[in-house]
């Protein structure tokens, strides 16, 4: 079994805390002989601000850019809100992304049976959802040139951005989303505002070429952004596969996160394009945020960073079996009704954070068994 070597950046606030209990999972695969990993450690985000007075060195690029994949936590907090707009937190993740060139940011949005009634929509609409949001994560508004900031005199203020979508970046995120559906439900819904944004026209141009060349297997239709919102909300599960820009991937991600009751729960994968001697670029993190109104109080909840740790088993290491050895153990703990804070309720086992990755250990050493 070779040995993957794995970057850890766990961040800020609570990204620390829900990491230990990814890293005791690695222990036990390491220690069953389930999985070999070797793993180094690095600061990122405000911790990384902290030591380095930057949310990202070059060294901790150097680092990621050799491992075979990037384990992240969260990052951010309220002691880094003045700190200037270029060295935030943020800006760290987002340099690291596009240093790696992760253009692929998966967000599954799964309803286990236990916490269908979790969600703030009928349980009838979201038990049994498995959506998969496929988002082109370094271009779009986010990246694009020009942009800033300019000073209008007695008028203000001008704030401006640049929304621009060339044909290579839409195919190649196209791509992606369309072998998913292969491998899925073979729907593809592409998400735009084409009425109104010329680069939704070309975006809508392109992703329908591609699939008329290469992928007549699969179903492809194409909704404007705001539809696609309420359509979420309204009938969640007519979706299988959805595709879209930066900007727009990032509002339907959270919204979609939130149909399956609790942004504890849903890990991401970033993914970059697999160079000519076999090894793709991938960062795997959790969907919440860095909670620094719980962090250092054993309250968060672990499983979307323990989620995230088994997507990395699944896409960058080919280690399925293991892979689905967290993920029946994760349920299997939810079938019990132990719940973190965030998805506990009525007639449930509270527990902490530390509590709930013993819960989960426990269940793959019963499953292994």
């Amino acid at each position: 079994m070779p040995t993957q070597k794995i970057l850890v950046l766990a961040g800020d606030c609570l990204g620390p805390e829900v990491m230990v209990q990814a890293r005791r999972v690695l222990a036990w695969l390491n220690d069953t002989g389930a999985a070999s990993f070797e793993i180094e450690e690095g600061l990122v985000g405000g911790a990384s601000y902290d030591a380095h007075r930057t949310p990202l060195t070059n060294e901790t690029v150097d680092l990621a850019m050799a491992a075979d994949a990037v384990l992240f936590g969260s990052i951010g907090g309220p002691q880094w809100e003045e700190v200037d707009y270029d060295l935030r937190p943020e800006k760290g993740l987002l340099r690291l992304r596009q240093g790696m060139g992760l253009f692929a940011n998966l967000r599954p949005a799964i309803v286990f049976d236990a916490l269908a009634g979790a969600s703030s929509l009928k349980t009838e609409l979201v038990k049994g959802l498995d959506i998969m949001i496929v988002r082109e994560l370094i271009g779009g508004v986010y990246f694009g040139e020009p942009r800033g900031i300019e000073d209008m005199g007695d008028e203000g203020q001008r704030g401006y951005n640049t929304q621009a979508y060339s044909t290579r970046e839409i195919v190649r995120i196209a791509h992606v989303a369309f072998d998913l559906a292969r491998k899925r439900g073979k729907r593809v819904c592409s998400v735009d505002k084409a009425n109104v944004m010329e680069s939704g026209v070309v975006w809508r141009e392109e992703t329908t070429l591609l699939r008329d060349a290469h992928y007549q297997d699969v179903d492809l239709n194409h909704m404007f952004i705001d539809n696609c919102s309420m359509q979420l909300v309204r009938a969640p599960k007519q979706f299988d596969v959805i595709l879209t820009d930066n900007l727009f991937g990032d509002i339907l991600s959270d919204l979609a996160a939130m149909l399956t009751g609790s942004l504890g729960m849903l890990p991401s994968a970033s993914l970059g394009a697999t160079g000519d001697d076999g090894r793709q670029p991938a960062l795997y993190e959790p969907v919440h945020g860095s909670a620094p109104d719980i962090a250092g109080q054993n309250k968060g909840n672990p499983l979307a960073q323990i989620l995230s740790l088994s997507m990395m088993l699944r896409y960058s290491f080919d280690m399925a079996q293991q892979a689905d050895l967290i993920e029946n153990a994760v349920e299997a703990v939810l079938a019990k009704n132990i719940r973190t804070g965030d998805i506990a309720g009525d007639g449930m086992t509270p527990v902490s954070t530390i509590e709930m990755g013993d819960a989960v250990l426990a269940e793959m050493e019963a499953l292994a068994s």
